[in-house]
């Protein structure tokens, strides 16, 4: 028998409706079997908890007196975005202070950067802001210095472009017989180590692979509070290989969220610092999915067996996108501490936290049982199997530079 979400929010708001997270439910199917369980449960919780470069905040200072445009501005020494309007600006997440030395001490430590601004922000830290401009008649400031907090603010919107990929790869260095320095952390020589980052069973677009329920407008947890999905995120790409049970075997699907940065935790929005590439943001991320029907249940019943990633050599075909993938594993070995590739038993870690994913996960679930959060029915379905749009590398070509632009 199908559900409709009017029926499951009516459940929510009298106190009857029946929630699980997404690691209870695949017990609930094992024992039940999906027709069962999708009779018994309405609602699974699902979350993700990582370092999500593709992150920035939207932020509207408000007007100064005299009125000014920003053109150049920074937040503690973070450079911001202001090609916007006056008193507009973007700051993303892998942003670094102009005087950083980055690489070239290298390893760089990138021990502050746009991510730690957003973190600061969140958690209510006076934030030194300072600005130029060129004046004009309706704007005639020019220069600015002053500390901003997040409860000052006009607004404070967390922006994210592509967060909460569907899969992800594991990252090995296969060829360098040096450590490697990515944002996937740091990989030891000769397959010394090997790297993952995703919630794997818990994670929200695996247990929906064809976005059957999360689309634009699904009312999401985001950073501690309430967010939305609103697009699919860059590079969405849900085109590429899946099992036989649909579940991709590579990165696949992305969502575009944003939320009230001034509703969040700094618990579940951190500056991140990996050492030798850049800061980036960690985001917690949780979805409530609707349990429509029996398929829904069945697909929010697999396990980290079930999800195969991608292992790639970060040392030569990943940074020269080239090649393919030199195994696949599963989050069930990834997550033992150890997994077999190319007959080498290699050690794992996870930047991702599970730990965090779960208490993620158990706490949507206690905003839903206790009726502080709807579910709501996207206004749009993401772009499926059926799209066309997939991964494309940039096609580059010859730039004239003896071309002028046209005279208007």
């Amino acid at each position: 028998m199908a559900k409709t979400y009017e029926e499951i929010n009516e459940k929510i708001r009298t106190g009857k409706a029946v929630v699980v997270t997404a690691e209870e439910i695949i017990h609930i199917v094992k024992e039940k079997g999906a027709k069962k369980a999708a009779e018994a449960v309405d609602v699974v919780t699902t979350a993700t908890f990582g370092p999500m470069c593709s992150s920035g905040a939207l932020l509207n200072t408000g007007h100064t007196k005299p009125r000014m445009n920003y053109k150049h501005a920074k937040l503690n020494d973070v450079p911001a975005y202001c090609g916007i309007a006056a008193v507009d600006l973007y700051i993303g997440a892998t942003e670094i202070p102009e005087d950083d030395p980055a690489n070239k001490v290298f390893p760089g430590k990138f021990s502050y950067g746009g991510g730690h601004v957003i973190e600061d922000l969140i958690a209510g830290k006076d934030v030194v802001f300072s600005a130029t401009s060129y004046g004009t008649h309706c704007y005639p400031r020019k220069e600015l210095k002053t500390k901003i907090n997040i409860k000052d603010l006009n607004s404070a919107t967390l922006l994210n472009p592509r967060n909460a990929y569907q899969n992800y790869n594991v990252a090995v260095n296969l060829h360098s017989k040096k450590p490697i320095y990515t944002y996937m952390g740091i990989l030891r020589p000769n397959m010394g180590n090997a790297n993952f980052c995703s919630a794997g069973q818990l994670s929200p677009l695996m247990n929906d692979p064809y976005y059957r329920t999360i689309g634009i407008g699904t009312r999401i947890f985001l950073g501690g509070g309430v967010g939305y999905v609103i697009f699919q995120g860059t590079q969405h790409s849900p085109l590429g290989p899946r099992t036989d049970k649909g579940i991709p075997k590579g990165g696949s699907g992305t969502l575009a969220v944003m939320g009230d940065m001034k509703g969040m935790n700094p618990k579940y929005v951190r500056g991140v610092s990996m050492t030798g590439y850049g800061p980036s943001l960690a985001v917690g991320i949780g979805i409530p999915i609707p349990i429509l029907d029996e398929e829904m249940a069945q697909f929010c019943a697999i396990s980290d067996a079930d999800i195969m990633a991608p292992v790639w050599d970060y040392s030569d075909d990943y940074p020269e996108l080239k090649g393919e993938p030199i195994a696949y594993v599963s989050y069930a070995e990834l997550r033992s501490g150890k997994v077999q590739i190319l007959g080498k038993i290699i050690e794992t870690s996870a930047l991702s936290s599970i730990a965090m994913a779960r208490e993620i996960a158990d706490s949507l679930k206690i905003w839903i049982t206790e009726g502080k959060m709807l579910l709501s029915a996207p206004v749009e379905k993401l772009p499926g199997v059926d799209s066309g749009l997939g991964f494309h590398p940039l096609v580059e070509r010859t730039v004239d530079d003896h071309k002028k632009r046209p005279v208007r």
